[in-house]
């Protein structure tokens, strides 16, 4: 995707987006660290990416909208049993907009940041050779 190239629409619940306000005020350690290497340069491979972006009825920690690629960045109470079905579920929502989410913890983040990021470009790579926007686009709205 060029970068003048107009990015569909994608539906969002707009009384979410005070509470994303907040959520980029209040960021934890990891998401600061990886916001500061990712979203600060604001380019990534070549990406940018968005900071607590509301898509549908969630909000995704950072999301880079060419790619379709959304990451979130999960503390420990990401590893209780009622919160990976919850994660489950709204990953299957998110997906349903074509949107690959990859998560990484805070501990991978704050203990290892330069292998989450030589995979993050992997993952991008991988995305960007396996990935035809045009597939999914119809109508300036994402199928």
């Amino acid at each position: 995707m060029q970068e003048n190239e107009e990015l569909p629409y994608l539906a969002y619940n707009r009384s979410l987006i005070s509470y994303a306000k907040e959520n980029r005020k209040k960021a934890t350690k990891a998401e600061g660290l990886f916001r500061n290497l990712v979203v600060k340069n604001k380019r990534f491979c070549g990406y940018k990416f968005r900071r607590q972006k509301v898509i549908d009825s969630f909000i995704l920690d950072f999301y880079c909208p060419q790619l379709l690629l959304g990451i979130e960045i999960d503390g420990r109470y990401h590893e209780n049993e009622e919160q990976r079905q919850y994660d489950e579920m709204r990953e299957a929502c998110i997906n349903k907009h074509h949107i690959l989410i990859v998560r990484f913890t805070n501990e991978e983040i704050e203990k290892n940041l330069f292998g989450v990021m030589n995979e993050l470009e992997a993952i991008i790579d991988e995305r960007k050779q396996n990935f035809d926007r045009k597939l999914i686009i119809k109508d300036n709205h994402y199928l």
